[in-house]
């Protein structure tokens, strides 16, 4: 079986609770960690092992969760031909059985998927490949069944390619960031290449997405370069989004797109300073109910290893706090000698304020782990959910975490799992999708 290598980069507890302490120095204000015993218990499993064959190999997005409790998610490499897959966990009587949806052949229909599928407007799924597509600058492309009636119980989708990328100044190697939708139904992203630095895109008309509009060039260093995560939407139809690097520092930037085109107006809203607030943001941003805005980075802070970070006050966001600071942890193999240990991907929130994440090289064994932060007092606690250990349970996760509407956590680790000749020489395996049960 042809396979692309990529340089992607015992199950165990170990809970800590911290009691968080606001100090507000030079402008920028930390939220220092004291750390203290928890009695916080979680269960962890492995909902499923990857295998490096038809159902894929080292995920990297996370999961997306429908109604019924089914999961779906992307695979780096692995599938029919090596260069990826779509797949489902299909849940029945408490038990999940992997349906591979659809496997990239490296051709015209995509290469490599860094993303995770979602579900759009109509309730078919949606995502990009990094590669692959007429130009070999990746695709979004959407999923569905196809025509007539599947009579097994494991079926294959239908893939349909709406944008490939030209490599130009039409962009080149979407990533991290999901797609998102307008009210009308237009498409929203970014691709880390093309135009000078990496794009934002808009795709329309619904439908039929032929025609792409770039909403921004990021060319200039000050105003930020290589956006990997993707975009959101305030209520006023702004996008917000990071880029890995550029802004005064090199470190990256939080900027905002003000609609007013195509092009968009950039604003940048923080530039990342590197020791006092973090560095390399690959994690795209959120906004709590009201308005302000949390993410993330993959290194820099006090520590070395990341941070974990808020914009207040919502309008003008022209105070960071730094939430969290991670300690070094082992680089992390993932995409493009991308070596952070922090947090890669983006912040989850939950109705009572809850941040939900996953470091990819931190925890207790140097295999990433599952966090929690959590309001309290003025300030913010850490529990750590979860330590991999780069075995049978997984390890590496630059994954989303997901919440069901029981509060269970789902996602991705990259490596670990099974070991095959057919994943990633980097990460001890092929990856596994995992739960955790409060």
């Amino acid at each position: 079986m042809k396979h692309r290598t990529l340089s992607l980069g015992k199950p165990g507890f170990n809970i800590n609770q911290g009691i968080c302490i606001a100090v507000r120095s030079s402008g920028l204000a930390l939220a220092l960690t004291l750390f203290a015993p928890s009695a916080v218990q979680a269960q962890y499993s492995v909902l499923h092992a990857f295998t490096g064959g038809r159902d894929g190999a080292n995920p990297s997005a996370g999961v997306t969760v429908d109604s019924a409790g089914n999961l779906y998610g992307t695979t780096v490499i692995g599938g029919s031909d090596g260069f990826g897959a779509v797949y489902q966990l299909k849940l029945r009587n408490g038990a999940y059985t992997v349906n591979p949806l659809y496997g990239f052949t490296g051709a015209t229909d995509g290469a490599n998927p860094y993303d995770r599928v979602v579900f759009g407007p109509s309730g078919i799924l949606y995502g990009t490949a990094s590669g692959g597509g007429q130009d070999d600058g990746g695709v979004v492309f959407k999923l569905q069944p196809g025509a007539s009636a599947c009579r097994s119980a494991l079926c294959s989708y239908l893939e349909t390619v709406l944008y490939n990328f030209p490599g130009d100044s039409g962009g080149a190697l979407p990533l991290f960031g999901d797609v998102v939708f307008d009210e009308t139904g237009n498409i929203y992203g970014t691709a880390a290449l093309g135009g000078t630095n990496g794009i934002a895109f808009e795709l329309s008309p619904p439908g039929t997405w032929g025609t792409e509009a770039v909403l921004d060039n990021f060319g200039a260093s000050n105003a930020g370069q290589r956006p990997y995560s993707g975009v959101i939407f305030d209520s006023s139809g702004n996008l917000y989004g990071t880029t890995y690097s550029g802004g005064t520092e090199s470190d990256g930037v939080v900027y905002q797109l003000v609609p007013a085109g195509p092009p968009w107006t950039e604003n940048v809203v923080h530039n990342f300073q590197g020791s006092s607030d973090g560095a390399n943001p690959a994690a795209g941003l959120v906004f709590d109910a009201s308005g302000n805005l949390y993410g993330a980075t993959t290194a820099g802070g006090s520590d070395g290893g990341g941070t974990v970070f808020e914009l207040s006050p919502p309008g003008t966001w022209t105070t960071l706090t730094v939430l969290h600071s991670f300690a070094t942890g082992s680089s992390c193999p993932t995409h493009r000698g991308m070596l952070g240990s922090g947090v890669w991907g983006t912040l989850t929130i939950d109705s009572a304020g809850n941040l939900y994440s996953t470091t990819c090289g931190n925890g207790a064994h140097n295999f990433g782990n599952v966090f929690e932060l959590s309001p309290s007092g003025g300030g913010w606690t850490y529990t750590d959910l979860y330590d991999f250990t780069g075995g049978s349970d997984g390890g590496y996760p630059i994954s989303v975490v997901t919440l069901d509407s029981a509060g269970n956590l789902y996602g991705t680790a990259s490596g670990g799992g099974t070991m095959s000749e057919n994943c990633s020489e980097f990460t001890n395996g092929c990856g596994v999708v995992w739960k955790i049960t409060p």
